[in-house]
């Protein structure tokens, strides 16, 4: 293969370095900024100087696709002659290849057919740096393959970021530096003001740009924001255009062309590296990216807006520096402090797929694998388990039916409602349930039905998908239903849905959480959902339903039996024991009835789970009971072993120390009401230590009157309020706990008032008693107020 004369891009200057270093070390890293070729100019090159197919994987669709047709034109050929493209549903390559570039998605298929990768001389990781979870897995698993079955396959990562010392590391090879030719750029900030949405906040930049030259290029965060923002632009005298990889290919190509006017180009992040966009000079930045995420508690995954990182922050800003001096406007406040690097999704997304990946290529656990970094084990088990009920691993083992799902290029969950979902409602609907969930952008209503009634009466990719799907599958021989919603619970059965009573749009999902319908939903008024896509924002009540069919039980109980139940339960809620027979799905009560005996085990921890819940404070306290375990408490505290801890956390942590037959037969919150404490903290006392109470902690203490008086053990230490004139004669301070712990005497006057407090009696007749006895001798003459109180 020979090479035509190459563009003058940065790396053209450094592509027989590139192509040395590969035949010496055999990996290597490239970094170079987006905008010098690396993507175009280097897998050409490598291909010229070797022989086999080189495959370039890219991250997106639309990258892979526009990358292809970038070095056909170099070439001055058709897409499919030399160099070709392959992503799901779409190849345009013929037996004359030589460069292919495929989806990372794509390219992990082909390597768990074909771990030898027969005929690949060279494989180019593009965009490393933006960590997604495919591309994170394909450097992985083409470690492990180039250490065992192909030493001599040739890797090549590019990162448009220079912090790829731990890549670098993986890949055991040099890092070379291109450096980029950018031009400068005017940084500016244009906060949204209160209230303002961000598409508004983007238009308004836009606009506070257009009196410069060149194409303006905004990044926003998905195709909702980018819709709005085109509507927001659609006054001015420009080609406003949409860019994102939901985009028919002609659409695509329209804003990645330059055209006779000027023209505002909305992308998402595929444009922050992976494309050029040609013409730009000036830059808006939202500040916005989604990301995959997932909450295991509450069973929700989907996108979530986020704040992009600085490193992002700054690709995106060089977009405007490329052609000529440029200008950013960047919607957040100057002094917000951005993270440093994008999180890597194998850290935050589901990782179901990444688990049969993984079990497909014979390591379920990842461990023998050469990671950027690990599956964390959380969510690595958590997508085993979801496996394990599609029937999709046996054990650790992948078994045919999840060879099947992994073959169909879909998240597990899609795959087994395609394969089971075809023989129940017919491939054709299957794969139109599976097309319109695995891209849930094509449509803004919340209604499947109502979404693939529209998406019926067009083409596009949509269309396409479907008919690829509908190939994969056989059909059935007589369909027994024809609901989507059958479909949607196949994939999603934890959150198959029923309205709460009286929750008005609120429904239960069977995996636990709490979700609700838009007001003006189609939706609105069904019993039950099938849900298909929900997500919750941080701090809101409940989830929100963005994607769900109308359902009912009886399709609930047939996509889901795995969840079915039935069992009696005993309960603490709401306040007290509830004992019933339940019939659940999930978390969903189907129908119920009262026990009238329930098991005494299941009562017991019940009651337990309310004393745990509300305290021991469910019991009976009298004032004798109070005073007890204030006295236990107080030598527990001073003296330690063999006094026992009598806190609530310690009585509710130990209920076998002093649970009892009287609690034995309670089985309400009325009959815990009824229950004496006083004789169960006695039972925590053996006969020698009870022996012992009344003498360490007694009630009341003698004084030098002949009086006795309560102490009150409930403070920390223990109080004796008593008149001063009782303590006339004594010398040292009362003591408890064998004289280790002296009382805080609270000293009266006659008429019963506060007069001194003081836990030194001795140091008090010296000092303070000369002062209380001149203040109150005169106010109550006919009470006793010696000079010398000891004596």
């Amino acid at each position: 293969m020979k090479l035509p004369a190459l563009p003058d891009l940065p790396v053209r200057g450094h592509l027989d370095r590139i192509t040395a270093t590969l035949d010496e070390h055999g990996a290597a890293v490239l970094v170079a900024p987006p905008g010098t070729g690396k993507t175009t100019l280097v897998p050409l090159a490598l291909a010229a100087t070797g022989e086999g197919r080189v495959l370039v994987a890219e991250p997106r669709r639309l990258a892979a696709r526009a990358a292809a047709a970038r070095m056909a034109a170099l070439l001055g050929e058709r897409v499919g002659e030399t160099v070709g493209y392959a992503v799901r549903g779409d190849r345009k390559a013929s037996a004359r290849t030589r460069v292919e570039v495929v989806t990372s998605g794509l390219l992990l298929r082909r390597l768990a057919a074909d771990p030898e990768l027969a005929g690949i001389a060279a494989v180019v990781l593009d965009e490393c740096h933006e960590r997604h979870l495919d591309a994170d897995l394909l450097l992985a698993l083409l470690l492990d393959a180039r250490a065992g079955l192909r030493p001599d396959l040739r890797l090549l990562a590019t990162s448009a970021t220079v912090a790829t010392g731990r890549l670098a590391e993986l890949l055991a090879g040099p890092v070379i530096e291109v450096p980029g030719v950018a031009f400068p750029v005017e940084t500016g900030y244009l906060p949204p003001v209160r209230g303002e949405r961000v598409e508004a906040c983007v238009a308004r930049a836009v606009r506070a740009l257009l009196d410069g030259p060149g194409d303006v290029l905004a990044f926003l965060p998905g195709a909702a924001e980018i819709r709005r923002t085109q509507t927001a632009l659609g006054s001015l005298d420009a080609d406003v255009l949409p860019l994102h990889g939901r985009l028919p290919a002609a659409e695509q190509d329209r804003a990645l062309t330059p055209g006779p006017r000027r023209r505002i180009v909305l992308a998402t992040a595929v444009a922050e590296s992976s494309l050029t966009v040609p013409g730009v000079r000036a830059v808006v930045d939202a500040g916005l990216a989604r990301v995959p995420r997932t909450d295991h508690r509450r069973g929700l995954a989907g996108l979530v807006t986020v704040r992009v990182s600085a490193a992002v922050a700054d690709q995106r800003a060089g977009r405007a520096g490329r052609e000529g001096p440029g200008r950013v406007l960047r919607c957040w406040p100057e002094g917000e402090l951005l993270p440093r690097y994008p999180e890597p999704e194998i850290r935050t997304a589901d990782l179901t797929r990444l688990a049969l990946d993984l079990a497909e290529w014979g390591t379920p656990d990842g461990s023998g694998l050469s990671w950027w970094d690990p599956p964390p084990d959380g969510p690595l088990r958590a997508g085993q388990e979801v496996l394990r009920a599609l029937g999709a691993l046996d054990g650790d083992a992948i078994t045919d039916r999840g060879r099947r799902i992994a073959a169909l290029g879909l998240h597990p969950r899609l795959g087994r409602a395609l394969l089971d979902g075809s023989a129940l409602v017919g491939r054709r609907l299957a794969a139109e349930v599976v097309a319109l969930l695995d891209d849930d952008s094509v449509t803004d209503t919340d209604d499947v039905e109502t979404a693939l009634r529209a998406l019926r009466g067009r083409g596009g990719r949509w269309r396409q998908e479907v008919r690829r799907l509908e190939d994969r599958v056989p059909d059935a021989a007589a369909p027994g239903a024809r609901s989507s919603a059958l479909v949607v619970a196949l994939a999603q059965p934890e959150r198959l849905a029923r309205r709460r009573p009286g929750g008005g749009n609120v429904y239960l999902l069977a995996g636990g959480t709490a979700v609700e319908l838009a007001a003006g939903s189609p939706l609105t008024g069904q019993e039950w959902l099938a849900v298909a896509v929900a997500d919750r924002t941080p701090g809101a009540v409940h989830g929100r339903v963005r994607l769900a069919a109308a359902a009912d039980r009886e399709l609930a109980e047939l996509a889901a039996p795995a969840l079915l139940t039935e069992d009696d339960e005993v309960a603490w809620e709401r306040g007290d024991v509830v004992a019933r027979h339940v019939r659940r799905l999930g978390a969903i009560v189907l129908d119920e009835r009262r026990l009238d005996r329930p098991d005494p085990d299941r009562l017991r921890a019940a009651l337990l789970a309310g004393l745990r819940a509300e305290g021991p404070g469910l019991l009976r306290w009298t004032a004798h009971a109070r005073s007890l375990r204030d006295r236990i408490a107080t030598l527990h505290r001073v003296l330690g072993d063999p006094w026992p801890d009598v806190s609530d956390d310690a009585l509710t942590g130990q209920p076998d120390e002093w649970w009892s037959p009287h609690l034995g037969r309670a089985r309400t919150r009325a009959d815990l009401a009824k229950i004496d404490v006083a004789p169960l903290l006695r039972a925590l006392l053996d006969w020698r230590t009870a022996g012992r109470l009344d003498e360490l902690a007694p009630e009341r203490v003698e004084l030098p009157s002949g009086r006795k008086y309560a102490v009150d053990y409930s403070a920390d230490p223990p109080v004796l309020a008593v008149k001063l004139q009782e303590l006339l004669g004594a010398t040292s301070t009362p003591a408890v706990a064998g004289g280790r712990l002296p009382l805080v005497l609270h000293l009266l006057s006659p008429a019963g008032r506060p007069a001194a407090v003081t836990s030194d009696l001795a140091s008090f007749w010296t000092t303070g008693y000369p002062l209380v006895r001149a203040e109150l001798r005169g106010r109550y003459p006919k009470h006793a107020w010696p000079e010398n109180p000891v004596s």
